[in-house]
């Protein structure tokens, strides 16, 4: 496909599109299949995502949603400007639209919303500033101009908001790999230990919230999108009482692009 083993470690350019599916499995068990396109120019950035579950699973539950999320790039780094997801679960919907302004939520809506409850940590103003949705949180720019496998890849707090929960998403580098997807990329991902610390939103007592929080052993495994300093999830795990969660890519192309021509630079040439 045209498309360069370990193409982190190329020069820099400004702009790349990847397209990827992924499957999920639960102890070995395909529950889930999905698509991600990402699209990134010198000033802007689109991503989108679909999934619907598969398998066995389909047989308890069935299940089927999409996200997308849009925004600008300034120095290399994407800046949320709005996001949206829509699932659909047995007859049973979910819907969420967040914009954003200066790296705060300006508008968000969540429906169904959160069922009030006096236990919950409240949403405030500070909670909502300085954030990101949960798609553009896991575009990771690596800063510099040299390789982009190496621990800063991973070491940051990623701060989210998903449109009724605030929380920090802590990458911690743990060591590199080596992957061959079934087309596409083969090469060096960066494996990042990810722990969860809810801000906001949340119910502290309810049983998800603390074990996710309890969590020592979830990863994610970082690939690069050619063209460009931005690493994204190929490989994403967590344990859950049930067995080992796991999403991983299939398929993972990505393809740099060259600069789109302009006025200016056309007079050089």
């Amino acid at each position: 496909m045209a498309l360069p083993v370990d193409a982190g470690r190329q020069g820099a350019h400004a702009q790349g599109h990847l397209d990827a599916a992924y499957v999920a499995t639960l102890s070995g068990v395909p529950i889930g299949k999905g698509s991600w396109a990402i699209d990134v120019q010198d000033d802007q950035y689109t991503a989108i995502a679909s999934g619907a579950t598969s398998g066995l699973l389909r047989v308890f539950a069935s299940g089927q949603g999409n996200s997308a999320a849009h925004g600008s790039i300034s120095g290399g780094q994407p800046i949320a400007s709005s996001y949206s997801s829509s699932m659909i679960a047995d007859n049973r919907s979910d819907q969420v639209r967040i914009l954003f302004s200066g790296g705060a939520v300006k508008e968000y809506l969540a429906d169904p919303p959160a069922i009030p409850n006096p236990d919950r940590v409240p949403l405030t103003d500070a909670s909502r500033k300085n954030v990101l949705d949960p798609m553009t949180a896991s575009l990771i720019r690596v800063p510099g101009n040299g390789d982009t496998f190496v621990p800063e890849a991973c070491q940051r707090t990623l701060p989210v908001f998903d449109g009724r929960m605030r929380y920090d998403l802590q990458l911690v580098f743990k060591h590199l790999e080596r992957v061959k997807s079934e087309r596409g990329y083969q090469g060096t991902v960066v494996v990042c230990a990810v722990y969860f610390v809810p801000i906001a939103g949340h119910i502290p007592e309810r049983s998800t919230i603390k074990y996710l929080a309890q969590q020592r052993d979830m990863e994610i495994w970082l690939a690069p999108i050619a063209g460009t300093r931005l690493m994204v999830p190929y490989r994403a795990s967590i344990p859950t009482p049930i067995g080992l969660g796991v999403l991983l890519a299939s398929q993972f192309v990505a393809i740099p692009r060259p600069p789109v021509p302009t006025a200016s630079n056309l007079k050089t040439q």
